[in-house]
């Protein structure tokens, strides 16, 4: 009769096949012990021929005896060259990550930005220290920009500004930032886009090479 994969004994490890398998149920039933180290190192050479691909690893053959184990329940007594591992080690749960809880008062700025205005802060260079600020007001407008398109007011952006930095830093009176489209390319080279201007202008007018048609 034919027989289905749902008819049989599960697979403890499925990328090995029900061949490996069978064969490592057989090493578990041999009596003699000097037989059954035999029988699973040549297992784990079937195993290793499975998978060419990880043998660059430095514990790949750690991982198939480990397998190996698995694979028998843990049933299988044979002498290791690793230590063998135990069922509780696979219940094991991983130690959970710590994740960062940082507190971010504008977060459409984000928490890099409070790192530019402390550094800022600490500048004694008075023309540094305004050079800074106007590239750190800058670059808000250009954050703020990104959640709302719309234009937004230099005063809003002079506020929090003062606001992060704990009114330590202030922008002179009269100061203008850049326009929304400006700012939101300010990547963008002025001179670059003088000289491709000029370029495309000495451009001459394609000619044809032959005359007009009626030469033909």
């Amino acid at each position: 009769m034919m027989q289905y994969n749902s008819q049989r004994p599960k697979l403890i490890i499925s990328e090995y096949g029900r061949h490996i398998q069978k064969m490592i149920d057989n090493a578990c039933a041999i009596e003699d012990r000097e037989q059954r180290n035999l029988a699973a190192k040549a297992i784990i050479a079937v195993m290793g021929q499975l998978n060419p691909h990880l043998r660059d690893q430095n514990d790949f053959r750690h991982k198939l005896w480990d397998h190996l184990f698995i694979m028998s329940d843990f049933r299988l007594d044979v002498d290791s060259p690793y230590p063998i591992p135990s069922r509780e080690s696979l219940s094991t749960k991983p130690s959970s990550l710590q994740y960062p809880n940082n507190h971010i008062r504008y977060r459409h700025y984000g928490k890099i930005i409070e790192k530019m205005i402390d550094n800022a802060k600490k500048i004694e260079d008075p023309e540094l220290k305004m050079s800074m600020v106007s590239a750190v007001a800058h670059h808000l407008k250009k954050s703020y920009l990104a959640w709302n398109r719309d234009s937004v007011a230099d005063d809003i952006i002079f506020k929090d500004l003062k606001d992060l930095s704990a009114g330590t830093l202030e922008m002179p009176d009269g100061t203008q930032l850049g326009a929304a489209t400006e700012v939101l390319t300010a990547n963008y080279s002025q001179g670059q886009g003088k000289k491709f201007n000029r370029n495309k202008q000495k451009q001459k007018p394609f000619k044809r090479k032959f005359g007009t048609s009626n030469s033909y």
